[in-house]
């Protein structure tokens, strides 16, 4: 068996696989709610809940398809071989041209994130972005996966021609600092897309400082975000190392909660800062670096696979096509196994947190507020939940919640 024929067969088997998953999303809409969330949506918003996920499902199944087809005939009629031959001989801009022509062809499903953003989102009040920050982002969005790509591809291209087989080792190391220069740096690359300001003086910022010094945490700030841009959503994150530590809520959980439901949330966002999750993530991206590195290794010791698409040589961006959309998308589910379970641990033990601060109830009803802003499915597959999910279900958390304050429930 050649070597396109095996990378098309992987391409094929990775969208039958996602589809697969589509499938069993679609018909967990038919499951039984759990008693504990069953008042999260009324009938009214269930019926209107079941009609959304059913379209974002359809919706999700269609876009796949077109991106597979897409991809598919990029790779079966060596297009990206033929287009950069329009380009300079040199080894960089080989690499260009292909990594180039794939963000290129990131444009043709443009079409379809404008009916995801300004069509379903919009028809079921979620969507809140005008056509002119849709477009803005679509802009940012493709100039800076473009350089970041040229950058790696350039990173891979210098240490696979200086290093030969020791590029496992240092390509790895350096894709992982590259990692964290941008979780260190996100606080400031965020500022592209949204705005963001210091939270107000007054009793929530007070109560929220209170819970950081209580533990001895520091950040460098709690800024809220102004999510209410482009959704009515609601969410809060961790971000930042060090002096850069930055809690980050959503103006829109703001509007929508209690001070003390903030306080529950700011609570489990504590927890996970205090359990140092965000560096425990960061071991789990360097295996996934090493991993990856082993994968480039492997396809750069193999010319034949280039020749097998059209190249006349190795191309350093074709490597990454490879290896990001073909290698590691064969392996993902197991990597995703492992990573979600994890996540979701660490979900589980941030909620603990919550609860020995006193903010259980608040953190019960919270999280409900969120799950019914963010329209979250109640009775998700087990399978989906063990491939997918980063978060327990929301019933799994309110049962640990419960548990954790002696068996008391939210009144």
């Amino acid at each position: 068996m050649g070597f396109k024929v095996l990378v098309l067969i992987v391409v094929t088997a990775v969208y039958l696989y996602n589809l697969l998953l589509n499938g069993v999303r679609m018909r967990s809409a038919g499951n039984p709610v759990p008693v504990n969330v069953a008042d999260v949506y009324d009938r009214e918003t269930y019926t209107k809940w079941r009609a959304y996920h059913a379209e974002k499902s359809r919706f999700a199944i269609a876009a796949s398809t077109a991106s597979f087809l897409i991809e598919l005939a990029l790779l079966a009629f060596n297009v990206y071989a033929a287009f950069a031959k329009l380009f300079p001989e040199t080894d960089f801009m080989q690499m260009f041209a292909v990594l180039l022509l794939s963000a290129l062809t990131d444009l043709v499903m443009i079409p379809f994130a404008w009916h995801e953003t300004m069509g379903i989102e919009q028809k079921y009040g979620f969507n809140k972005a005008t056509a002119a920050t849709f477009w803005g982002d679509q802009v940012k969005s493709f100039l800076i996966g473009l350089l970041i790509m040229t950058g790696i591809g350039a990173l891979l291209m210098s240490m696979h021609q200086w290093l030969g087989d020791w590029l496992i080792a240092a390509f790895a190391g350096m894709m992982t600092l590259v990692v964290l220069a941008f979780v260190f740096l996100y606080p400031v690359l965020s500022k592209v897309f949204n705005k963001f300001k210091a939270l107000e003086e007054g009793e929530l910022r007070d109560k929220l400082t209170a819970l950081l010094e209580k533990n001895g945490y520091h950040v460098r700030d709690i800024k809220v975000m102004d999510a209410s841009r482009r959704t009515t959503k609601s969410n809060a994150y961790f971000s930042g190392f060090g002096k850069m530590k930055t809690i980050v809520l959503y103006d829109t959980l703001l509007e929508t909660m209690t001070t003390d439901e903030i306080c529950a949330v700011f609570a489990h966002e504590l927890g996970h800062g205090l359990h140092k999750d965000t560096l425990k993530n960061q071991i789990l991206t360097g295996v996934q670096m090493v991993l990856l590195a082993v994968l480039a290794w492997l396809t750069l010791r193999t010319p034949e696979v280039f020749t097998a698409f059209g190249f006349d040589r190795v191309n350093y961006g074709f490597t990454l096509i490879l290896v990001m959309s073909v290698e590691f998308a064969l392996l993902s589910p197991l990597f995703s196994l492992i990573v979600n379970l994890h996540s979701r641990k660490a979900e589980y033990a941030a909620d603990a947190h919550a609860v020995k601060e006193g903010y259980g109830a608040e953190l019960i009803s919270g999280l409900k507020k969120l799950a019914k802003q963010n329209f979250a499915e109640l009775a998700p597959s087990p399978m989906l939940v063990k491939l997918e999910y980063s978060h327990p279900p929301l019933s799994r958390r309110i049962e640990a919640i419960e548990k954790g304050m002696g068996g008391k429930q939210h009144g």
